[in-house]
């Protein structure tokens, strides 16, 4: 008996496995792993949609024993070997189901949804005789204008409630009957093309269609638009030459694609290597034709020209014909990253990010899947690009706390790049002016290989520095957001006609406002934290669930109209900027300004090209930014990344000060940048203006080995999350006093530190409580199983199965 294992959509984590399925002899030919089927499951046999992970032959049992494969889904596999072989890896790392684990390896418009249909059982005549008046009745009257109906549309057709179990009664009485049918929100683009069909004998045809059919004859196949064009008519005459036998419809996939027309491959020789440079390509390109895999870290400071090393490696696979794969943390970046690479290597590259429609980003993994794209840009999830003969990886801007996912599974890309470059043999260049402290040391152990570009690419050098010390502007009566330096070097950037960025990672206009009568502080309803003032539209919002409500002046505690903000986010600073140079051109960029399809993108482009003088944003103008006429970078608040609760707290601040201050004199032009701080003493400040990341990582490498941090331990966190505060906390508690039990019992062989539950630093979001569990720990095979179990023990305890608990290892944040 052909026997088929299959990963079942949703599933829960605590009884998830591969489920046996016997295939049917009719499906014997269809049923290959890595393609989708439709499966009875549970109890009910309600149709789901699973995944072939294997297939296996099994003797002695008979037919009866299990269920069997309904449908299959898919005319060809959707996974490759190397997926299905990873999937089980992701599961197992990332503590999800098998089948979010497969979701990863394709985008969200190929996903088929799984509805029921509900339709009449008998005669209507017969049916209506049956049913009670009211709602029966309705439902009865309105299919039997209808041959079969999706639930949902049922409901809400008739007046029902979504989650009313009318329907299932019915059926129950024999009233309806259901079936179960698949879908896909987005369906393959295609275009109507007509072909020349040759017959041996022409027919009477108008001169209007012999025109046609002139056209059509000397291309072979056209599509109808083009046929329509070229001959001057209308479809109605094509349709005549096909009625007539002389031509044939038929559709052609097309692609739909995201950035129009692409340039061809440009011819330009590529610009010349500094010794430096060259000398890293050479290290790289040798560790590559060894073929033996591995991880190199590729550290430079800002503008030395790290991109031109990686592209001329590049260059030199894709002549080996195996595939690139190019990750950027954000999306921010991908537009001159795309920009780049699309002037180099034309329409060979495909983009993977999430600012593409569904229908985009199916086609984009199609060319890649299909072979018409050779190089993958984007996104974390560009690391699961479907290339057969993978042959580089490059992560750009490796520390970036975006390649790790918040939600399930949660994985980083780094980790499943590490995997593929495994599998492929083939090499995985990490890039960055400010590597993770983990990357780094991993280079100084010798488990990556190094290479250094200490010096910027040309003629271009490291900017000067100014930190302000803003406790001296405010003894002098400057109470605004710039300071006295930073406004003058504004003015003097401006008069010489050169470009300015300005970095301040908080957008809104103030973000505190309360009560100077009473000292109530607006917060949100929801969530516990204040909610920050937009000017745009006059309303206090919430970053966190988005709840806002109109600003007024009056108290909502003590009624009187005392309510006043304080604190400044780039909405204030865009206005402020007006004030003092009304002449300038100023461009903000936050996620309030950039929330239409590609902003960012035309917005970027307009200020490369002179459209604008300044740019005031949040973190995502201070990297991969680009542009020779900038000479002067702004942080106006650089106390505001320092002094957070998490252990990266300082790593973020000296990698975000070192990277924006990079984006200075980046071409032919010498730069300045200007560091505005209340504790100008510290020495992060200090540090990342001499961009000394040397003496950073000495210094943080330290006091992690002293704390037991990363790289010296991991740290898996386990979050809690449900409405109620005190179930949430009595859930953290039980789960803690199984883990202790469980340590000591059963994994008494592995070391551990715990700590006990705590609040989550924001302790509600969107009306759920959350508390936290931290455990130091090794990653390895034991722990995981350890983790694993104790989610299955837990979860079936039903007494706490209003909480939700998920583990995450070593997030980007512990708070």
């Amino acid at each position: 008996m052909a026997v088929a294992k299959v990963a079942v959509e949703n599933t829960v984590y605590h009884f998830d496995k591969p489920f046996d399925y016997r295939i049917p002899a009719s499906l014997l030919s269809e049923a290959k792993e890595g393609c989708r089927v439709l499966v009875p499951f549970g109890t009910a046999n309600s149709k789901r949609q699973g995944m072939i992970l294997e297939r296996t032959e099994r003797e002695g049992e008979s037919d009866q024993e299990l269920k069997s494969i309904d449908s299959v889904l898919d005319k060809e596999p959707l996974l490759t070997p190397e997926a299905l072989q990873m999937i089980p890896w992701i599961g197992e790392h990332t503590f999800c189901t098998l089948f979010d684990a497969a979701r990863l390896f394709f985008p969200a418009g190929i996903l088929f949804q799984v509805t029921t249909e509900y339709l009449l059982a008998g005669p209507a005549g017969e049916i209506s005789a049956r049913a009670e008046e009211g709602e029966e009745a309705r439902i009865v009257a309105y299919l039997s204008r209808r041959r079969a109906v999706r639930r949902d549309k049922l409901l809400r057709d008739v007046g029902l409630a979504a989650d009313s179990s009318l329907p299932e009664r019915m059926l129950r009485k024999g009233l309806l009957q259901k079936n179960s049918v698949t879908f896909r929100k987005v369906g393959d683009a295609t275009r109507k093309m007509v072909r020349f069909t040759d017959p041996q004998e022409l027919p009477k045809l108008t001169p209007r269609q012999k025109c046609a059919l002139e056209v059509l004859r000397g291309a072979g196949c056209a599509s109808l638009k083009e046929i329509c064009y070229f001959s001057g008519v209308t479809p109605v005459v094509v349709d005549a030459l096909v009625k007539k036998g002389a031509a044939q419809y038929f559709d052609a996939e097309v692609y739909r694609n995201p950035y129009g027309d692409v340039p061809e491959r440009s011819a330009s020789p590529p610009a010349k290597l500094t010794a430096e440079q060259d000398e890293a390509y050479r290290n790289l390109y040798r560790q590559y034709r060894a073929g033996q895999g591995g991880v190199s870290l590729l550290y430079g400071v800002t503008g030395s020209g790290k991109t031109q090393v990686f592209m001329r490696l590049i260059d030199r696979v894709l002549e080996d014909g195996r595939g690139v794969i190019v990750m950027v943390p954000e999306i921010s970046l991908t537009p001159q990253t795309i920009s780049l690479f699309h002037a180099r290597y034309g329409a060979g590259v495909a983009v993977f990010h999430s600012g593409l429609s569904l229908g985009e980003r199916l086609d984009e993994w199609k060319r890649v899947r299909n072979g018409d794209a050779s190089i993958a840009v984007g996104t974390r999830s560009a690391v699961f690009a479907p290339f057969q003969n993978l042959g580089l990886i490059i992560m750009d801007e490796e520390q970036e706390g975006t390649y790790k996912s918040e939600s399930s599974p949660r994985y980083h890309a780094r980790e499943a790049a590490k995997y593929r470059c495994a599998y492929h043999k083939c090499l995985l260049v990490l890039a960055s002016a400010t590597p993770s402290v983990e990357s780094y040391y991993h280079a100084q152990a010798g488990r990556y290989t190094l290479n250094v570009l200490s010096e910027r690419y040309g003629s271009a050098r490291l900017p000067e520095v100014d930190v302000v010390d803003m406790n001296g502007e405010a003894e002098q009566g400057n109470a605004g957001i710039l300071s006295g330096l930073l406004a003058e070097s504004l003015q003097e950037n401006l008069q010489n006609g050169m470009q300015s960025i300005l970095l301040l990672n908080r957008r809104g206009y103030n973000t505190f406002v309360s009560c100077r009568s009473c000292g109530h502080v607006a917060t949100c309803p929801n969530c516990s934290i204040s909610l920050t003032y937009h000017a745009a539209n006059n309303r206090l919002m919430c970053h966190y669930c988005g709840y806002s409500v109109p600003f007024t002046r009056e108290c909502p505690n003590c009624h009187e109209e005392q309510m006043r903000y304080s604190g400044f986010g780039t909405q204030r600073a865009e206005q402020q900027l007006a004030e003092l140079l009304p002449e300038a051109r100023i461009l903000r960029l936050d996620a309030d300004s950039t929330m239409t399809r590609f902003a960012y993108d035309k917005k970027l482009k307009q200020f490369s090209e002179g459209a604008y003088d300044i740019i005031v944003g949040t973190q995502m103008v201070a990297k991969g930014l680009d542009f020779e006429n900038v000479t002067l970078v702004g942080v106006l608040s650089a106390d505001q990344s320092l002094y957070g609760d998490d252990f990266r707290s300082y790593e973020r601040a000296f990698d975000l000060l070192t990277q924006v201050v990079g984006r200075s004199g980046r071409g032919k032009f010498t730069g300045r940048a200007v560091i505005q701080t209340f504790t100008p003493e510290n020495d992060i400040i200090r540090l990342a203006a001499d961009q000394n990341y040397a003496e950073f990582y000495r210094r943080e490498i330290a006091l992690r080995k002293s704390l037991l941090y990363p790289p010296f331990s991991d740290i898996c966190v386990i979050g809690f999350v449900g409405r109620r505060e005190e179930r949430v906390r009595a859930a953290s508690e039980a789960f803690f006093a199984l883990l202790c039990r469980m340590a000591r019992e059963d994994y008494a062989d592995q070391p551990l530190r715990v700590l006990s539950p705590s609040p989550a630093l924001v302790g509600r979001v969107s009306n759920r409580y959350r508390y936290k569990l931290i455990l130091k720990c090794r990653d390895n095979k034991r722990i995981r199983r350890m983790i694993s179990d104790l989610l299955i023990r837990f979860s079936s305890d039903r007494n706490y199965s209003d909480v939700t608990v998920f583990p995450d290892m070593n997030p980007e944040t512990i708070l």
